[in-house]
C-alpha cells in the first residue's frame, strides 16, 4: 500500500492507503478527525467539507493520491473545545447548531467565505451556503452566526 504524506492543520501526517482512497475517509478513520462528516459520498451535501490550500473542498470526492504539497484544514484545525475560532464561537453564541450534522460545512464554508470576503452582505452569505444542506432548518441561525463572526 502507498505511503502519503498529508499536511493537515499544520503538521504532517503519514499513512499507508490505496491511491483512490477519499481524503474523508484518511481524515476520519486514519487521523481520527472527527469534524468532517460522512453525508452523501457524492459531493453535495457539504458535511465533509474541508479547506485545502484554503479553498472549501468536499473531502469525500478528493483522492488521497492528489494532495501532495497542499494544506489541509478540517474543523479541528479552526479551534479547540477550549479556545474555539471566532467563528466557532459565532455559531456557540447564534445556538446555531440543532442536530449538528452539517455544522462542519457550514463553519468550513462560512471560513473560506470571511477570508476572502470579511464583511459579507447576507446574500453573500446565502449564497456561498446554498450548496450546504441542513435538515434541521437552522439556516437563520447559520446566517447570523457567520453575520456575528464578520461583525466582530
Amino acid at each position: 500500500m502507498p505511503r502519503y504524506t498529508l499536511k493537515v492543520n499544520g503538521k504532517p501526517q503519514a499513512v499507508n492507503v490505496d491511491a483512490d482512497t477519499p481524503l474523508l475517509y484518511v481524515l476520519r478513520d486514519d487521523l481520527a478527525l472527527n469534524g468532517p462528516k460522512f453525508g452523501c459520498g457524492l459531493g453535495q451535501c457539504g458535511a465533509c467539507t474541508v479547506h485545502v490550500d484554503g479553498v472549501a473542498t468536499r473531502s469525500c470526492l478528493l483522492p488521497v493520491s492528489t494532495l501532495a504539497g497542499k494544506a489541509i484544514t478540517t474543523l479541528e484545525g479552526l479551534g479547540s473545545t477550549g479556545k474555539p475560532a471566532k467563528l466557532q464561537q459565532a455559531f456557540i453564541d447564534e445556538q446555531a447548531v440543532q442536530c449538528g450534522y452539517c455544522v462542519n460545512g457550514m463553519i468550513m464554508t462560512s471560513a473560506a467565505l470571511l477570508a476572502v470576503n470579511p464583511k459579507p452582505s447576507d446574500a453573500q452569505i446565502k449564497d456561498a451556503l446554498a450548496g450546504n444542506l441542513c435538515r434541521c432548518g437552522t439556516h437563520q441561525r447559520i446566517c447570523a452566526a457567520v453575520k456575528r463572526a464578520a461583525m466582530a
